[in-house]
């Protein structure tokens, strides 16, 4: 053969002259090929003068090529035989260098294929057991296998016959490259990095410290937003000048050789019910930092136990203040928003964004409260639709028609929900101690009193979104599912702060009952579990029912405020009439007074009154008349089970409620109104 330059060897020239070995005694009779001129090459290259390929090969590994750096590294982390790393570069190769392949396949004729087989490694690598590397079944069941680094193909056929692989992102790992993995991602990947408050960048540095330093080598960080938690992650990553690498499966053959070659750090994302145990998934021969990211139910535990855990707290009002102004650019709005809100830096980023979206569309330049408002109802974030239903109708003052002195409740309510945060900071220590600033509220009184209208007014003083609990889809048969979905809304509400409403709340928690049964133990549970967490529960939950009585008392205890509804007397039933019906309407003053002095309905029976009496002043394209109101009343009567008083037909005289919404349409008069 004619003589060609020769390049630098790397271990896959070593690996490669290692397999000509194997025919260079008869190489002749191979013929000149292009296989065979190409594995003469590298030969020639690993045995520049003449030298035996034992020492040649340790004298490369003396000063190695930097392109063999991540695989001697790795290989030194996991404890790889000589045999092993060449065996994986070899198997490397062959997704890289087309004619590795084939000259692979010509070696391993008529087996063929193009992968090299375990039969192939063992007679070319036998020669590194001479220098103490080993060889044979230690390739097979050697660490470079069983860590995933080498893979075994074609289960089935005899073990000399199988082929031997390198998966393929820890191929392009080898080289320098990353490669995706099944639900496996580098870095935030698609989610958007979230500004950090200086406190909590620099207690990631000091959890990096201690998982460097410290005896345990795993952590678990607490966070009701994924991404403020992934972002909190990568912090600590790069405090140990690593990448964070988000796990969210329990298949890990593998990922500790890429983790390696790549600088990652494992983060294992769980989502866990109340009560719900989770072992960190094993990641053999890698004793590096580990981190798990979940919310704030469940246990992240090893088999030493349950690990060490830190919760991300809402940031103070002054890196609030600092984390509105990046994600709005408005110094007034920041301030005002940090000082009503208590939301993380994951959902002021998010409503930041949000909020610049739709002042783009309006055409704006700053975002305003309006903005930040729509956002947080457009974007919540957490899924809170699938379990609650988006009250969206801003109530106002006018439209809460009630006594003076539950107006005066409501607002103390309105105030004790705008200070909350601070509430216990110039109080005793008995007041401070264990004060959640998380307001909890009941509203008590008969069905139509306006329980649900005055949450509705308390959610647009505070300016927050108002979600009403979907109990049929939170409610579940199967044992540990309805907790499951309560701590799902709770959290998911608290790291949205909005005001979750729990209409009819007796029926999640109402009194517990002496243990008869399975079913008695099962109820019992989740209201043990209800009381617990709605005393923990960080945002606003306001709760409705007809009676105080069917809640269990020590439910009770753990709220904050009860306010009772009353039914309304003559004055707010007169109110009510004309906040209902407004100005287009044909009643007089003295009817309005005989409604409010005879019928003793609540606010929700005069709303359906006053709808179906619009139904018939429409059919006969007119205002609503006196007659059209009666007409209601005697179907809301009927509803109540109960008959009209009868001093509200008094003078009507028949036919004063006609059997149809016929009658003249010509602009003649009414024969209502003949009386």
């Amino acid at each position: 053969m004619t003589d060609t330059p020769v390049t630098p060897p790397t271990l896959k020239t070593y690996a490669l002259a290692a397999l000509a070995a194997l025919v260079a005694p008869g190489a002749a009779a191979h013929g000149d090929t292009p296989e065979m001129r190409f594995l003469m090459e590298q030969r020639r290259s690993a045995l520049t003068g003449n030298t035996a390929y034992d020492a040649s090969l340790l004298a490369y590994l003396r000063r190695p090529d930097p392109r063999d750096a991540p695989l001697l590294a790795v290989g030194e982390a996991l404890g790889l035989t000589l045999a092993e790393m060449l065996a994986v570069t070899l198997a490397a190769a062959v997704d890289e260098d087309l004619i590795v392949g084939r000259a692979i396949a010509f070696l391993q004729t008529p087996v063929g294929g193009a992968r090299p087989t375990v039969g192939l490694l063992n007679a070319a690598f036998a020669p590194a057991a001479t220098v103490g590397v080993g060889c044979g079944d230690a390739l097979v069941a050697g660490v470079a296998t069983r860590s995933g680094l080498l893979t075994l193909l074609g289960e089935g056929a005899p073990l000399p016959e199988r082929a031997v692989a390198v998966p393929l992102p820890l191929g392009f790992a080898l080289r320098g490259l990353d490669w995706t993995w099944p639900d496996v991602t580098i870095g935030l990947g698609g989610v958007p990095e979230v500004p950090l408050p200086p406190s909590v960048v620099e207690d990631a540095e000091r959890q990096a410290r201690g998982l460097l330093a410290g005896p345990q080598r795993a952590l678990v960080l607490r966070t009701l937003s994924a991404a403020e938690g992934r972002s909190v992650a990568a912090a600590v990553a790069r405090a140990l000048h690593r990448r964070p690498l988000f796990i969210e499966t329990d298949r890990t053959a593998g990922l500790v050789p890429w983790m390696l070659l790549r600088q990652l750090v494992p983060v294992f994302c769980f989502d866990l019910a109340p009560g719900e145990r989770k072992a960190l998934p094993p990641l053999s021969f890698y004793e590096g930092p580990v981190l798990a990211l979940c919310g704030p139910d469940g246990r992240v535990e090893t088999p030493g136990g349950a690990l060490p855990s830190v919760t991300l707290h809402v940031p103070t009002s002054e890196e609030r203040y600092a984390l509105w102004q990046t994600a709005l650019g408005n110094p007034e709005l920041a301030a005002e928003l940090a000082r009503d809100h208590r939301h993380g830096a994951g959902r002021i980023a998010h409503l930041g964004r949000l909020a610049r979206h739709r002042t783009a569309l309006n055409g704006h330049v700053t975002p305003t409260r309006d903005d930040v408002v729509a956002a947080s109802w457009s974007g919540e974030g957490g899924g809170l639709d699938a379990l609650a239903q988006p009250l969206r109708d801003p109530i106002t003052d006018e439209a809460l028609v009630v006594p003076a002195t539950l107006r005066r409740e409501l607002d103390v309510l309105v105030w004790r929900c705008r200070l909350r945060e601070g509430l216990a900071a110039d109080l005793g220590v008995s007041a401070a101690a264990r004060y959640q600033p998380g307001v909890r509220a009941l509203f008590v009184g008969p069905s139509g009193t306006g329980k649900t209208l005055a949450a509705g007014w308390l959610a647009t003083k505070l300016g927050l979104p108002l979600y009403r609990v979907d109990l049929a889809s939170v409610t579940s048969k199967y044992i540990g599912e309805t907790e499951k979905n309560l701590a799902q809304l709770l959290a998911r509400a608290e790291q949205a702060e909005i005001v979750l409403l729990f209409d009819e709340a007796d029926s999640l928690f109402g009194k517990r009952t002496d243990v008869k049964d399975a079913n008695d133990r099962f109820a019992n549970s989740q209201t043990n579990y209800l009381l617990q967490r709605i005393e923990s529960f960080d945002g606003i939950a306001i709760l409705t029912s007809n009676s105080r009585a069917r809640l269990d008392p020590a439910f009770t205890r753990r709220l904050d405020m009860i306010v009772d509804f009353p039914l309304p007397g003559p004055e707010e039933r007169r109110e009510l009439w004309r906040s209902h019906l407004g100005s287009a309407h044909g009643l007089t003053l003295r009817d309005l007074n005989q409604l409010s002095a005879a019928a003793d309905l609540a606010g929700g029976h005069i709303r359906s009154v006053v709808f179906t009496a619009a139904v018939v002043s429409h059919a006969r394209e007119r205002p609503i008349q006196y007659a059209d109101v009666v007409r209601g009343l005697m179907s809301e009567y009927k509803k109540l089970g109960r008959q009209i008083p009868a001093e509200l037909q008094g003078g009507l005289g028949p036919p004063t409620i006609p059997d149809d919404l016929g009658g003249r349409r010509d602009g003649g008069r009414d024969q209502d109104a003949e009386g």
